[in-house]
């Protein structure tokens, strides 16, 4: 809807083709139904990318004070949540209609509710069928997201339409998903529902959000960030106590020698937490019998408590997805496909994924944006 805009206001002739009944219905659905638009912090360090230089020239040219301002001009009120998140303080629908309006303005043409059901490319210009009709144009633009979240009509379409131009596909994966949990780690599936402020890391990354654990693992903000970074067979640390100084456990030990382990971790996190992770650190008795070497050993343990998942639940759960169109192939101020002219790649569909908080939105509109003005 950004691409359609930008180009109908600059007089390109647009047909936008939607197979969903009605536009924007991601958007409709994100942030609890208010939309998270974008991020104060939108920056390329929070992005994930075969190239993390490729986004920098878009989102230069235009950044979330671009959209906040879009966002103002409609007297659409909202508000900052955490961690610069933006969200409306009315509805999504607000966010929609907005981007209906500039499409307006630019006369563009929507087709919604229609499958494409083939794409040719002759003679300098695109064919596309859909329903019982056929375009014809001179630019096709893939915006068809990537395969996160089906039941709301997303597929791998914008991979397939890719290849049948000769451009690669980054290996596809759910990203911003829940994390399961098998084996011996299946234990913690009883603590469905109890969630604490940690520090989650994979390798050299590491978010500091809330964790939440599920009855098939773990969730939570912290968890979903953390989960773009994780490959099949890796670990995740989380600290569970990322407050706390160094020896704390045994400057506790000389204050309160009669407390235990127990009752040491009950009062920083959530009862049923506190009561599972000491059973694991198998320290039983008061602080003063315990030596201050067990007690260190079980601080390192409680700041990178290693989790082995043994998958994440999927597309159907996942916000966005990891990887897509290879921006090898793309022109990253334009979007354009550098062998094939005419055709641009945008959003989510490229391998371009940012962080949970409204940076994937912002990918959206800057990339929309920049082909907007191209073609």
């Amino acid at each position: 809807m950004m691409c359609a805009a930008v180009a109908g206001q600059r007089g390109r002739r647009v047909l936008l083709i939607d197979r969903a009944d009605e536009p924007g219905k991601k958007i409709l659905i994100s942030g609890g139904g208010r939309c998270n638009f974008t991020n104060l912090h939108a920056a390329p360090d929070r992005y994930i990318s075969a190239n993390p230089h490729f986004m920098k020239s878009a989102m230069s040219r235009y950044s979330q004070h671009d959209f906040i301002g879009m966002v103002d001009r409609y007297c659409i009120a909202w508000h900052e949540k955490t961690l610069g998140q933006l969200f409306c303080d009315g509805s999504a629908r607000q966010i929609v209609a907005m981007l209906a309006e500039e499409c307006a303005m630019g006369g563009v043409e929507m087709a919604l509710g229609a499958d494409v059901t083939g794409v040719e490319h002759r003679d300098g210009a695109y064919f596309v069928s859909f329903g019982a009709r056929r375009a014809a144009a001179p630019a096709l633009v893939i915006a068809t997201g990537g395969p996160s979240i089906p039941k709301m009509g997303a597929t791998g379409y914008a991979y397939d339409l890719a290849r049948h131009f000769g451009l690669k596909v980054v290996e596809p994966r759910p990203a911003l998903v829940p994390l399961t949990l098998g084996g011996d780690e299946a234990l913690f599936r009883s603590l469905s529902g109890v969630s604490a402020e940690v520090i989650t890391r994979c390798g050299k990354t590491s978010f500091r959000e809330a964790a939440l654990f599920t009855h098939k693992g773990l969730s939570g903000p912290a968890i979903l960030q953390i989960s773009s970074y994780w490959r099949h067979g890796q670990e995740i640390g989380v600290d569970f106590l990322p407050a706390e100084g160094e020896a704390w456990l045994a400057a506790l030990k000389r204050a309160k020698p009669r407390a235990t382990v127990r009752s040491a971790l009950g009062g920083k996190l959530p009862d049923r937490l506190a009561e599972a992770l000491a059973e694991r650190l198998e320290l039983a008795g008061e602080l003063g019998n315990l030596t201050d070497k067990a007690l260190n050993a079980a601080e390192r343990r409680l700041a990178d408590w290693r989790f082995k998942p043994n998958g994440t639940e999927g597309y159907a759960k996942a916000e966005v997805t990891v990887g897509g169109i290879d921006t090898a192939g793309l022109s990253s101020k334009s979007m354009e496909a550098k062998r094939v002219p005419g055709l641009y790649a945008i959003g989510e569909a490229v391998d371009v994924t940012g962080w949970l908080g409204g940076y994937n939105f912002q990918w959206a509109w800057a990339s929309g944006w920049a082909a907007g003005n191209a073609i």
